[in-house]
């Protein structure tokens, strides 16, 4: 028998398995309270050494708006972004992991009608990476460039920040595609020049009328060895 235990009124299972990528938000704001209390119980998240190497900057209101629109602009006069501090994936990408991708980007694409080929159309869509897919808040994690090895760290404090969402009836959409445009969000939010954008999270309330493709994952056989 499984041992389940909840968040408040949410089962950690059901947090888990709920938990997807949302793109497509509401218009509704997310209380100062609530992120508060997530935040606050997301600093618990394992770090080595007790480092506790992530910074966290959370935008909403003006300031988000004003972010959006300034990528907005670059995104409209076909400005590709910013040489990548850190690269997305490995080059080449070998493996199952380019076929993971290729599937994520036939499923994500597909979902809407676009063409593996319709480049214009999935830049589109990709577009709506900078406008948070609707979403009222944004969080943005840097970490100091000479902190490397902690950014797994990183990992695992915002996947805590994820599920605590979740207990809160909220979602969220982890985001690596910031990092193309680094240098508006570092205007935008004046970072200390040590740190590099690791990736930014919309967060807010998923609209029900989204449809979200469902995104499958490896067999364990594939990812686990018991010994």
């Amino acid at each position: 028998m499984v041992c389940r235990h909840t968040i408040g009124d949410v089962d950690v299972y059901d947090a888990v398995t709920s938990r997807h990528s949302v793109r497509d938000f509401l218009d509704r704001p997310v209380d100062h309270e609530t992120l508060t209390r997530v935040l606050t119980a997301a600093s618990r998240a394992p770090s080595g050494g007790n480092l506790q190497p992530w910074h966290v900057y959370v935008l909403s209101g003006a300031r988000l708006a004003e972010l959006k629109n300034r990528i907005a602009q670059r995104v409209s006069a076909g400005d590709r972004g910013d040489a990548l501090e850190v690269a997305t994936y490995p080059e080449p990408l070998g493996g199952p992991y380019r076929q993971r991708l290729y599937d994520f980007g036939r499923r994500r694409y597909g979902a809407l009608g676009i063409d593996h080929d319709d480049q214009a159309a999935r830049a589109r869509v990709r577009a709506g990476n900078w406008d948070c897919f609707g979403a009222t808040t944004a969080l943005f994690c840097y970490l100091d460039r000479d902190m490397p090895p902690q950014w797994g760290d990183a990992g695992m404090y915002l996947q805590t920040v994820m599920l605590l969402l979740r207990a809160e009836g909220l979602h969220s959409c982890p985001q690596i595609a910031w990092a193309e445009y680094h240098r508006t969000v570092a205007q935008v939010i004046a970072p200390p020049p040590q740190r590099v954008l690791y990736c930014g999270m919309s967060i807010g309330y998923s609209n029900p009328a989204a449809q979200h493709p469902e995104m499958p994952r490896a067999a364990l056989s594939e990812t686990v060895t018991f010994l």
